[in-house]
């Protein structure tokens, strides 16, 4: 089997705590003022949380 390889440009934006949940930040493509109020990182969607992990090979 080959080994499983890690998609690189979600590695990049999703980031996984020391618990193990993932956080995701602000894109770039947003206004400024949105991105100055969200400032923090957000969880990432349950719904999609499955096929992230799956895509960070882990």
């Amino acid at each position: 089997m080959p080994k499983m390889k890690t998609h690189r440009g979600l590695a990049k934006r999703i980031k996984v705590t020391g618990t193990g949940r993932l956080k995701r930040g602000t894109y770039v493509k947003k206004a400024v003022k949105l991105k100055r109020r969200r400032g923090r990182q957000l969880d990432v969607d349950p719904i999609n949380e499955k096929s992230v992990r799956r895509k960070l090979g882990i």
